[in-house]
């Protein structure tokens, strides 16, 4: 028979220590987005990765396939612990290929763009999550991954691929020019 549950005892809560309850279907929710947007996060980056001619690049994608990686990683674990399947990987379809399609500065661009949305992604999962480990799980996986969003953003600095979007006026500023 189906009804509505109610939660009955703060345990609900736990994740540290002791048995877990399983997820929810919020929880999993979150969980299968983040795995499906991270494993084409890989594959862009192995690919970019392979057609990139600076060194710098390359080993930013890299090492973005290898950070995605390790998050698909325990974002699967997590969901096999309550034997719940995990979306499938797509690395078998990147081509061989060592020509870009795309300039360095569009690739560089697009991936920086990509992990700040990855961010934000991340704490809209963590916003929902009523489990202390899984709140955990994703405050240490956004600090990570904003870790590398500045990284990339160094990336545009230096090679002078940022561009300035537009800003609010420094009113402070325009009050001193006065006389």
């Amino acid at each position: 028979m189906y009804g509505i549950d109610f939660v009955k005892h703060q345990n609900y809560l736990k994740g540290w220590f002791g048995k877990r309850r399983p997820l929810n279907a919020t929880e999993i929710t979150g969980l299968c987005f983040n795995i499906k947007k991270t494993v084409i996060k890989i594959v862009l980056e192995i690919g970019f990765s392979q057609v990139a001619h600076s060194k710098d690049l390359r080993k930013y994608f890299q090492r973005g396939a290898e950070l995605c990686h390790k998050h698909v990683e325990i974002f699967t674990t997590i969901l096999s612990e309550d034997n719940l399947p995990s979306p499938k990987q797509w690395e078998s379809e990147i081509s061989n290929s060592t020509v870009s399609p795309f300039s360095e500065k569009l690739m560089l661009y697009h991936l920086v763009t990509l992990v700040s949305a990855s961010l934000g992604f991340y704490g809209a999962g963590l916003s929902v999550v009523q489990r202390r480990d899984l709140a955990t799980h994703y405050g240490r996986l956004i600090t990570e991954m904003g870790k590398y969003a500045e990284d990339g953003v160094n990336l545009l600095i230096k090679y002078g691929w940022l561009e300035q979007p537009p800003t609010a006026d420094d009113r402070n500023a325009l009050a001193s020019k006065k006389k």
